[in-house]
């Protein structure tokens, strides 16, 4: 076996065991709760209603498609994937071991096995070079856009970890209400949108923003400021999506291997 099948091999396996590990999770479940019930004992407002982690499917098999993909004796050499090289077996890790850190209540070591996973995740998608070099369809749709929707949510969930674990340590917010540091990650949210329209073209993760930010507002309702802010934050998303960037300039794809 040569060293780009081992790496292809390897990276399939990844994502095999990241969805039994997850799944087991929730059928055994872990240390005998559930990831939502843990969440739900956080009294926090930037987590979305339980309907929208239901994009964990997406993005799984999202990341089966890539995990074929790559395998394939015509994209073993793609300079594209051989950059990926084994970040993503080592983003799967991360995603592993983040799950055993909170449904064992190592709230602190979780934000460490998030960052990890949110950074390992920015590599690849720099190295992939989405929104800036010029690949072919299939190649658009089994590997850009399964890693835009991975970063998308990751990078939500990454802001929600930080607030679970500001309320499990008590913090008091530097006299702030938990409403406006919402307000304020909402907007983050958008600004981060708007940078990655803006530089990349992005499209699927805007939409992940979206989705997240209508389950944060439908979660909120009876919270008046969240509500009402997280509907403008998902209205501000919706126009940066619907403008196209100016700066944007379309790849030709002769020449591109299919």
């Amino acid at each position: 076996m040569n060293k780009d099948t081992l790496r292809a091999s390897t990276n399939l396996l990844a994502v095999i065991a990241t969805i039994i590990v997850n799944g087991l999770a929730t059928a055994l479940p872990l240390n005998g709760q559930t990831t939502g019930e843990i969440s739900d004992r956080f009294q926090v407002l930037f987590v979305p209603a339980g309907y929208v982690f239901s994009i964990w499917g997406l993005i799984y098999l999202g990341l089966v498609a890539f995990g074929i993909y790559q395998l394939l004796p015509s994209q073993r050499q793609n300079p594209r994937l051989q950059g990926v090289g084994y970040l993503f077996a080592f983003s799967s890790l991360a995603n592993t071991v983040w799950l055993f850190l909170w449904h064992y209540e190592f709230f602190a070591l979780t934000l460490v096995a998030m960052l990890a996973l949110l950074l390992l995740l920015i590599a690849i998608y720099l190295r992939l070079g989405i929104g800036h070099l010029p690949v072919s369809t299939r190649e658009k749709w089994f590997v850009q856009v399964p890693f835009s929707i991975y970063l998308g949510w990751i990078t939500v969930a990454t802001i929600a970890n930080v607030t679970s674990l500001l309320d499990y340590i008590n913090w008091n917010g530097w006299g702030l209400s938990p409403e406006i540091w919402t307000v304020i990650m909402l907007l983050a949210g958008v600004i981060i949108a708007a940078a990655m329209r803006i530089t990349r073209n992005e499209v699927a993760f805007l939409l992940v923003i979206i989705w997240a930010y209508i389950g944060i507002f439908i979660k909120n309702s009876g919270n008046p400021l969240v509500a009402v802010m997280a509907l403008i934050a998902t209205v501000l998303v919706l126009l940066v999506f619907l403008v196209r960037p100016t700066t944007f300039k379309k790849f030709p794809l002769s020449g591109v291997n299919e």
